[in-house]
């Protein structure tokens, strides 16, 4: 999950940009804006690290995942960043065949995801399922399928995001393909009439939902958490869905930039243990991948459990990404 409130982009002067000596003082990480927000993980991270490192550690931010690939893509090698922090193993593929990211060479001892992970590049930080969350003042009996969510036409009234530009949007994709396959096009046909809003990203969508604009947002299993630990309240709830949830693994990766930076190896390892994954759970609201020094709050044991764990290899997604994501258009298009 991320927070509901967005910055603008981060701009490096052109000044800073003209002092080699201070690069190896400096770490940029490119990342999605809701990480960088006050309320979000980034300044904790960033405090934290920093006194490490006896660095500056430079966040900039754009609004989702996959808008984060997309412009590394479009700054090709004269790309700022030494980390990327943001991608999910759906985005991993294309990633890696941009030829813009190098080895990390870091342990992945301290990693510990469903399914397990190893990559030469890409190192997990967080993990969550996709799930719909409602609002319990306005929805009495939520769908208890993705199924059920599909064929309920414009009864209910969902806001989603964009699989063009975000990552639980690339999921939904994905979710619905796994789970209707050949019947996708179908699908979406059908759920269309139940779309209020389909937004760039997450942080556009849960904003709608939280003002009680739509009653059923797309989102993570782990939403609920933040409003029953933030808010003290157990209103908003994750629909539990029989064929399962789909799985979002977030990675971070070092850039061919940033194999000249020693601080982006130093950055990658610390982002394994406590001091980065901490701060994950309730600043960003996932579950963390790595080490931490404490149990995680009670809330996060009250949580939707999936049936099942739905996902793709990178390798499929990156075969089929384009040909849905047109699929997914065409008809949302109409």
């Amino acid at each position: 999950m991320r927070t509901t409130t967005t910055i603008p982009v981060v701009a490096f002067g052109l000044f800073a940009a003209a002092l080699p000596a201070a690069a190896q003082d400096t770490l940029t990480v490119y990342t999605y804006e809701s990480f960088t927000t006050e309320w979000g993980p980034g300044p904790a991270i960033e405090e934290a690290f920093e006194a490490e490192c006896d660095c500056d550690l430079e966040f900039v931010s754009v609004a989702d995942g996959v808008a984060l690939l997309n412009r590394v893509r479009l700054e090709g090698e004269n790309t700022e960043a030494d980390i990327v922090l943001g991608l999910d193993t759906n985005l991993i593929n294309d990633a890696r065949e941009t030829g813009l990211f190098a080895p990390h060479g870091i342990s992945l001892d301290n990693i510990d995801v469903p399914g397990g992970f190893e990559d030469e590049i890409f190192v997990p930080f967080d993990y969550g399922y996709f799930a719909f969350v409602y609002d319990t003042e306005a929805i009495d009996t939520p769908p208890e399928s993705l199924t059920e969510l599909v064929e309920a036409g414009s009864e209910l009234g969902i806001a989603i995001q964009d699989p063009r530009t975000s990552t639980p949007g690339l999921g939904l994709l994905l979710w619905i393909k796994a789970v209707f396959g050949e019947d996708a096009a179908d699908a979406w046909s059908e759920l269309r009439d139940n779309v209020v809003a389909v937004t760039p990203g997450w942080s556009e969508s849960y904003g709608l939902f939280t003002r009680g604009e739509v009653p059923m947002v797309l989102s993570y299993t782990t939403s609920p958490a933040y409003h029953r630990i933030d808010e003290d309240t157990d209103r908003y709830r994750a629909a539990a869905f029989s064929e399962g949830h789909y799985l979002q693994i977030e990675v971070a990766g070092r850039t061919v930039k940033g194999q000249d930076n020693a601080l982006a190896g130093e950055f990658l390892t610390f982002m394994t243990g406590p001091g980065f994954q901490d701060v994950i759970p309730e600043t960003n609201w996932m579950f963390p991948a790595g080490r931490t020094s404490e149990p995680l709050n009670p809330a996060f044991d009250d949580l939707v459990e999936p049936a099942e764990t739905l996902l793709f290899s990178p390798e499929e997604v990156a075969e089929n990404r384009n040909a849905w994501v047109d699929e997914w258009l065409s008809i949302m298009s109409q």
